[in-house]
């Protein structure tokens, strides 16, 4: 099945982003697109600072229309970060997944909030607004099932490796590394995921916009269970296409034979209730 990733450049009118967005899924669906993702805080700039100002409820206006357009195109739709999720008093960064009817079939809160400092580099605490979900998920279509995971989600080998256990054959992080992390570790990790766990890895990131205040890497990509790169965007805005080819993965599944020899035994990853 096609695969598109909309690197889509983002402003701070919501109304431009969301139309623009909504715009790019109606072509990426013309080309022959089964599974639609958009990227992290597509909607908002990103920011500690906008987090607040730009928060919605789900279902909310936002995600209302990702819905419709879900419907008209009938996709399967993954929402980016769509929006900064209220709920509760609380913000959360929350990606919305829709199907072919418009449905809601998933709702992913980052699970781990994005505090590092690098010195001299970089320093984010999103854990100063935003709180951590708390649950993994995963998402069917008729083609394989989906797991669901937010940028830094993705440095957790534990948490892509549950997902492999439960089935998934794909796994979808929309991103934004940003300049000094992003050329480090960025196709690194897609690559550690994809191999370790012998599954599709794809990453859709906004386009990089040197004068925000947080400049995103771009480059979203998709990595193959050979930990291939089988698709990769440049900085600017776009929409990335690639063929999911599942029985390939079954034929590297057979070849190394890894998920079968693991030494359950000795060693092992759960999933806690």
């Amino acid at each position: 099945f096609r695969l598109a990733l909309i690197q889509l450049h983002v402003s701070a009118v919501k109304s431009d982003n969301l139309q623009r967005a909504c715009g790019l899924v109606r072509e990426a669906s013309a080309k022959g697109a089964k599974l639609v993702a958009l990227p992290e805080c597509f909607n908002s700039p990103y920011g500690t600072q906008y987090f607040k100002e730009y928060a919605e409820k789900i279902p909310g206006e936002s995600t209302q229309k990702l819905s419709e357009v879900a419907k008209e195109c009938s996709i399967y739709l993954i929402g980016g970060r769509s929006i900064p999720e209220e709920d509760g008093g609380k913000l959360y960064n929350t990606c919305a997944v829709f199907g072919p009817d418009g449905a809601l079939l998933a709702k992913h809160r980052k699970v781990h909030l994005f505090d590092i400092n690098v010195p001299g580099k970089i320093q984010f605490k999103e854990s100063e607004t935003l709180s951590p979900g708390n649950s993994f998920s995963m998402f069917d279509t008729p083609y394989c099932k989906v797991g669901l995971g937010i940028c830094y989600d993705m440095r957790f080998a534990e948490m892509a490796q549950i997902y492999g256990q439960k089935g998934c054959q794909l796994l979808v992080y929309p991103g934004a590394f940003n300049m000094t992390t992003g050329p480090a570790h960025w196709e690194l990790l897609q690559r550690g995921r994809a191999v370790d766990n012998q599954l599709y890895v794809a990453t859709v990131s906004p386009a990089r916009d040197e004068k925000a205040s947080y400049v995103a890497w771009g480059h979203s990509t998709v990595v193959n269970p050979w930990g291939e790169v089988i698709a990769k965007a440049g900085a600017e805005e776009t929409v990335v296409y690639t063929d999911i080819d599942l029985k390939k993965l079954a034929e590297i599944r057979q070849q190394i034979p890894i998920l079968s020899q693991k030494r359950c035994d000795l060693y092992g990853v759960e999933m806690k209730e």
